[in-house]
């Protein structure tokens, strides 16, 4: 059986921070994901994914992470979480600036995609992408590698949303696609607070959240695609950089 659900944003944004606050299905959600992200259009397209892998009951979600840089993706990072995220709402933000990507939780910071151009590594920029979620079938692979399928007595699987907030450079139809990557890419962030991710002190985390990421890695971390070495016996350019 295959089943499934979404939205999506009515503009593109190129750069700026998306949140969702989201309760995630409770009970058995094996075989299930729902997923949160941001997604530019076409083959070579960039991507940031929150993909929530459901499990059997009493069992932790994992989080898994993503990016995707001009179609290449295969950069999974899996997480599970400090509290129960079926019992209450979290907040799940995704920032996007020209110096890094970074994921949050309840806005402690659990992954940083770092611009490193300088050593080669490409950046995803100039592809404004737009906001989506979903809920989907996907026993094949979510819950234990695939060992746990879904079990349909206990649909319907609903993930419900308190608030989606999107505060980003727009672009909309009507505008050119090469006008917004020039204003949104060459904007600083103005005296009135416009573009603010892109304010000096947004370009990295600071000493506080840095501190976060080191404790959310240490105790919370159970996979990074750097540290397989059975998939990537040469790490990729950027686990290096």
């Amino acid at each position: 059986m295959v089943s499934g659900a979404g939205f999506a944003s009515k503009n593109k944004y190129l750069y700026g921070k998306a949140t969702a606050e989201v309760k995630l299905v409770e009970g058995d959600s094996a075989g299930t994901v729902t997923a949160f992200y941001m997604a530019s259009d076409g083959v070579n397209h960039n991507e940031f994914d929150y993909e929530f892998l459901g499990n059997t009951t009493g069992e932790p979600y994992l989080v898994q992470t993503n990016i995707y840089v001009n179609g290449i993706g295969n950069k999974e990072q899996r997480m599970d979480l400090w509290f129960d995220p079926t019992a209450d709402f979290h907040a799940y933000s995704i920032l996007w600036n020209p110096r890094q990507v970074v994921f949050l939780v309840d806005d402690t910071p659990i992954r940083v995609y770092a611009n490193h151009e300088e050593s080669g590594v490409v950046f995803p920029r100039d592809q404004p992408m737009g906001v989506y979620s979903s809920i989907w079938n996907a026993d094949d692979w979510a819950t234990q590698g695939g060992r746990v399928k879904t079990d349909w007595s206990h649909a319907p699987f609903v993930a419900t949303y308190r608030e989606v907030r999107i505060d980003g450079c727009g672009w909309g139809a009507g505008e050119e696609l090469a006008a917004a990557v020039k204003r949104c890419s060459e904007s600083e962030w103005g005296k009135e607070g416009r573009y603010w991710w892109k304010k000096k002190d947004m370009e990295a985390l600071s000493v506080h959240q840095s501190h976060q990421l080191l404790w959310a890695r240490a105790k919370h971390l159970v996979y990074d695609y750097c540290a397989d070495t059975a998939r990537f016996p040469v790490p990729p350019a950027e686990c290096k950089a």
